[in-house]
């Protein structure tokens, strides 16, 4: 059931990074949300998210990321990218990493929303 509903996120992500909008070099917010597994450990899943962080950087083209979980329990990852390219090519080798399955086997397939913005102010 695990695999299934791993590749239910997988795809979901795969979709979402394949189809959104034209290609640019504007910076881009890539926001994520979605639910843990039941059962899963907040404390844990941050830091497999922070794992991620080599691998992500490696990319040289993230700018920034925030991890953020409401009081209903609704996750946000949203991370800025140099461009719509960049994102969608993070997001299909990310797939590959092995540092990111940890991260993605928390995440309950259902209800992710993975979607790309062009960034049109950001102030610091």
């Amino acid at each position: 059931m695990r695999t299934i509903m791993t590749t239910l996120f997988a795809a979901t992500i795969a979709h979402a990074a394949a189809g959104e909008g034209s290609a640019t070099t504007n910076p881009v917010a890539e926001v994520v949300t979605f639910r843990l597994i039941e059962g899963t450990d907040p404390a844990t899943f941050v830091a497999a998210a922070d794992d991620m962080g080599p691998f992500l950087r490696g990319t040289g083209a993230m700018v920034k990321r925030t991890l953020s979980v409401d009081d209903t329990g609704l996750w946000t990852d949203h991370i800025t990218w140099t461009s719509l390219d960049a994102a969608k090519a993070a997001a299909a080798q990310m797939f590959e990493q092995p540092e990111a399955q940890p991260f993605m086997a928390m995440i309950s397939p259902e209800g992710v929303d993975m979607r790309h913005a062009p960034i049109q102010l950001q102030q610091e």
